[in-house]
């Protein structure tokens, strides 16, 4: 059963891809790497978001000098309060991920809290308040192996990659060696980072202006933030229009000896897009993207193949996305706003 409505072109998808490899390049810089007018390329980035059909944001890894928290929560929902919970939970700043799915749950999220009391303080004080909620179950996220959401658009062609990566400095995120002491951010990073989570291309004069400081404070900061390792940037495609519209849900079981190298297989395949390590009965959660939904018997069997002792222990797809990462999903598939992360410490 194909749920793919539309798919995006060739030139919107190397848009994307070149975004994604570096999310602040001028559209001169990138006109020289594309072959195409910086007018038109501005154009046709305006078309993509504010049509909801593609965006570009910023999150942050980290809290204060501390990593942020990570957890995945299933709720089962009362009998059609489903889709009003689940449109509650993706304006709270917390969630990551609202996907309405099949299996033994209803809703699942990815949610980010400062620390374990702040994740109880979530669940008991919202989560399991809300009248659609029945039932809760938590696994908190060990480890994160990769970068939530992230995308493998792969559009470019290697020359295309190598000559965006010498005029712009690519995304030194990906290639810089971690300090030894990570940044501390502070309440100015994070107000930065809270305007760039619905558009991460806005002007470092912009962001001065909004947050009271100066134009080279704001580049020093997003470059400290970006080499440590302490925010995240995604640049995605609606999923709907992607040419991946299934989001699923895999959990599985290694043995514990086997999870550095089994992670290291898996993050390589492409339908990977999420690999944590979490508490519980398993102790692996992926997130992938599939085309279709009958893909997933094949892509389970390529998890196993390039994993050999990992065990499946189950399977969900989403039947409707409401949330990835900042941006609210419509129930068209277009991204219809964002919702201004979390600042507390």
């Amino acid at each position: 059963m194909h749920t793919r409505e539309s798919v995006l072109g060739e030139a919107d998808l190397a848009l994307i891809h070149a975004l994604q490899i570096a999310p602040r390049a001028s559209w001169t810089q990138l006109s020289g790497v594309l072959a195409v007018s910086p007018d038109t390329l501005a154009r046709r980035w305006e078309t993509l978001t504010t049509g909801g059909y593609a965006w570009s944001s910023l999150l942050t890894a980290r809290r204060g000098a501390e990593s942020t928290l990570y957890a995945w929560v299933e709720l089962e929902c009362a009998a059609g309060a489903t889709e009003a919970t689940a449109l509650a939970l993706a304006e709270d700043p917390h969630s990551l991920g609202v996907h309405q799915v099949t299996g033994d749950a209803d809703l699942v999220l990815l949610v980010d809290c400062p620390d374990l009391r702040a994740l109880d303080g979530y669940l008991t004080g919202r989560v399991r308040r809300l009248p659609g909620v029945l039932r809760a179950r938590t696994q908190v996220v060990t480890q994160m192996h990769n970068r939530p959401y992230r995308s493998r658009i792969e559009q470019l062609t290697p020359g295309q990659v190598q000559h965006l990566a010498e005029i712009t400095g690519g995304d030194r995120r990906t290639r810089a060696t971690p300090r030894a002491y990570p940044v501390v951010v502070t309440e100015l990073d994070r107000r930065i980072v809270a305007e760039l989570a619905g558009d991460a291309r806005r002007s470092a004069a912009e962001l001065a202006r909004q947050c009271g400081t100066s134009e080279s404070t704001v580049r020093r900061r997003l470059d400290a933030l970006g080499t440590s390792g302490a925010c995240h940037h995604h640049c995605l495609p609606a999923p709907r229009f992607s040419g991946r519209p299934v989001w699923a849900r895999v959990t599985a079981v290694v043995p514990p000896l086997d999870v550095a190298e089994c992670v290291a297989s898996l993050s390589r395949l492409r339908h990977t897009r999420v690999v944590t390590s979490v508490t519980g009965p398993h102790n692996l959660a992926l997130a992938l993207w599939l085309r279709t939904v009958e893909e997933l018997d094949a892509v389970t069997a390529g998890l196993v193949r390039a994993a050999p002792s990992l065990r499946i222990t189950g399977t969900a797809v989403s039947l409707r996305t409401h949330k990835i990462g900042a941006q609210v999903i419509g129930a068209d598939g277009r991204r219809t706003h964002h919702v201004r992360p979390a600042t507390d410490s």
